[in-house]
């Protein structure tokens, strides 16, 4: 499987294809709308595969059914990688088998997102939110959620502050006063300090957002990294890893 997809798939349903069909690999496949970004599978109405081309150029591709990163291969499949060298499954392994005709798909039906964009992985968390129960607000007296949201164990949240909706705390998150966070994951240890204000991040772990911070949409704050006080990070930067931002960024970049 890739590391990178949220899917609810049953996996003995693709196993049992695969042992039926006597297949040396079995792909799952899904349809999406753009297949360039994809290895794209062309199928049989066996559930053979007749044509794998991994990442067609916009607009070529022969079918919307992509390759879902999840195989099932039988172990002769190592008979046809040479030792000692690298090679893409993807590019050079399952053309081949398809021209011989052991490569099948299996097309699923239930959820599968690619989580490799951080923006689909924001998407996937607030899906996975939304199991928890409908939008709603509590106040606690000392700060206000908007539901629905996920907190770890230890987890300290100041005064005034307004949490949610689409916030996830990581343990041991350390939140200040007057914060205001919506749709964003904060790793374990993160702190945010006082009237920071963030929409739809991701703060990695044991990073520091001083006072008064407002960072944008899109942006990524890696691990270990510290945003000094009033700085502002604009919608789609990225700070590297205990990366120190003592000064505005006026615009989209990465910072190293």
């Amino acid at each position: 499987m890739n590391g990178d997809i949220f899917e609810n798939v049953n996996y003995s349903e693709i196993i049992e294809e695969h042992k039926k069909n006597q297949a040396l690999a079995t792909i799952a496949l899904c349809e999406v709308e753009d297949p360039s970004r994809y290895g794209v599978a062309e199928l049989a109405d066996d559930n053979r595969i007749t044509r794998f081309i991994e990442k067609p150029a916009k607009g070529t591709a022969p079918t919307n059914l992509i390759n879902a990163g999840i195989y099932v291969l039988s172990p002769e499949i190592f008979t046809l990688i040479p030792k000692g060298k690298k090679i893409s499954m993807e590019r050079e392994i399952f053309p081949k088998l398809a021209q011989q005709g052991k490569l099948f798909g299996h097309i699923i039906r239930g959820i599968w997102i690619d989580i490799g964009k951080p923006e689909e992985y924001l998407q996937t968390n607030k899906i996975i939110l939304d199991t928890l129960g409908k939008t709603h607000r509590i106040r606690t007296g000392k700060f206000e959620i908007k539901k629905p949201v996920a907190f770890d164990k230890g987890v300290s949240i100041g005064e005034k502050s307004v949490i949610g909706p689409y916030a996830i705390f990581g343990k041991n998150v350390t939140i200040g006063k007057n914060v205001h966070i919506s749709d964003t994951v904060i790793f374990p240890d993160a702190q945010i300090d006082d009237y920071a204000i963030i929409n739809g991040a991701i703060i990695g772990e044991g990073a520091v957002i001083g006072k008064k911070v407002q960072i944008s949409k899109g942006c990524i704050v890696a691990d270990q990294a510290k945003i000094r006080d009033n700085i502002t990070l604009p919608a789609e930067a990225a700070v590297c890893p205990a990366k120190e931002v003592s000064e505005n960024i006026l615009k989209s970049k990465i910072i190293c």
